[in-house]
């Protein structure tokens, strides 16, 4: 027996840490074939460009997956809340009250979805599906079929170009919203009950009803944070370009999917946890900014992405298998 768990130690090991060793991986690899990957400016361009916006996804989809289910209409919540923002702010409202528009409008998306799951009983993937076509068709009508809606130069308040490029002590503005978002979430899962509660769910959703907890209350209010978590990434990405264009928030979703459960594998139970988000995020923008500069082909990069979380969740799952986790 004791000989069983000496052994199994390290394979456990390994299966927890085997993000880490992924990391490491790749980035040594991409600093090997790519001269300007190690470069101040690259990486900077790294958290910026590829992990801000990813990472508040993947944020809001971790709130779902924690609670047993999953947001297809995360990137719905982003375009939502990127609309309403540009719209605010070409109607001439002040800043704060544009900002909150765009939040608004993404914490709709949410309630929407709360609406499907908790008071009609719909499963979280077909709800947030339906969501997610809806959004795209509403989408399509508000913009005469698709079409981009900028904001003009010379009327472009000088705060909003702050959200979107602006730095607090040498730290970007965006990164620092992230890191923020980041930081709430963890505290919220490991201190407050309500991120307690929203753990429990995800693992014994009757153990929950049957403990006097309003369990449809709170999967409601799950997927409404989430969208409103999401609907930040509406307001920086709309800051960053001055731009709305339709359906772009969709661009998030799968990689926000793809992040939440490579982060699972951080997590000695396989659950979905901040920290193994994170190093998902950071994983898959080291990827695709490593793969940008070595010059490859936009879809390889695609099957590039893909091939990595397929062999980091097999990596993790086939070492779990072994130690009999």
């Amino acid at each position: 027996m004791s000989t069983t768990v000496a052994s199994g130690r390290p394979l456990a090991g390994l299966a927890r840490y085997g993000l880490i060793i992924a990391l490491v991986a790749v980035f040594s690899l991409f600093s090997t074939v790519a001269p300007t990957f190690l470069s101040a400016g690259n990486l900077q361009s790294i958290l910026v460009n590829n992990f801000t916006l990813l990472a508040i996804a993947s944020i809001a989809m971790t709130f779902a997956v924690a609670a047993g289910g999953i947001d297809l209409s995360v990137g719905t919540a982003v375009d939502f809340a990127s609309f309403a923002f540009v719209s605010a702010i070409l109607a001439g409202l002040p800043l704060p009250f544009a900002a909150l528009a765009g939040l608004g409008a993404g914490a709709l998306v949410g309630a929407f979805n709360a609406v499907l799951i908790s008071g009609i009983g719909v499963s979280p993937f077909l709800a947030t599906l339906g969501t997610l076509f809806i959004g795209r068709s509403i989408q399509q009508l508000l913009t005469g079929g698709g079409n981009p809606v900028y904001l003009p130069p010379s009327g472009v308040p000088e705060a909003f170009r702050f959200i979107g490029h602006g730095t607090i002590g040498n730290v970007p503005v965006p990164l620092l919203i992230a890191v923020v978002i980041i930081a709430a979430t963890a505290l919220l899962f490991a201190r407050m009950r309500f991120g307690r509660v929203v753990l429990a769910i995800g693992i014994q959703p009757r153990t929950v009803h049957y403990s006097g907890i309003a369990l449809r209350a709170h999967v409601a209010a799950t997927f409404i944070l989430a969208a409103i978590i999401a609907a930040f990434a509406g307001l920086i990405l709309t800051a960053t370009v001055t731009v709305y264009i339709p359906s772009s928030g969709n661009g998030f979703m799968l990689n926000a999917i793809g992040a939440t459960f490579i982060g699972t594998t951080f997590s000695p139970l396989g659950r979905p946890n901040v920290a193994g988000t994170v190093l998902g995020v950071l994983l898959l923008s080291i990827v695709a900014n490593g793969l940008l500069l070595t010059g490859l082909n936009f879809y390889w990069q695609q099957v590039g992405t893909g091939l990595l979380i397929s062999a980091v969740l097999a990596f993790s799952f086939v070492n779990k298998k072994a130690i009999g986790a």
